[in-house]
């Protein structure tokens, strides 16, 4: 619970902080925001 609301409040502030962002690069940030977030999972759940 505590990866998935990372990712979320990373996918709030991206969209808030860059309005003018195309499509494209929401889905890119979504895709990394992803990336870092199953990075996390090795590290917080062992």
């Amino acid at each position: 619970m505590k990866i998935y609301l990372i990712w979320l409040i990373g996918v709030i502030l991206w969209n808030f902080g860059y309005p003018e962002a195309t499509p494209l690069f929401d889905v890119l940030a979504a895709i990394i925001l992803s990336i870092l977030s199953f990075g996390l999972k090795k590290y917080l759940i062992k």
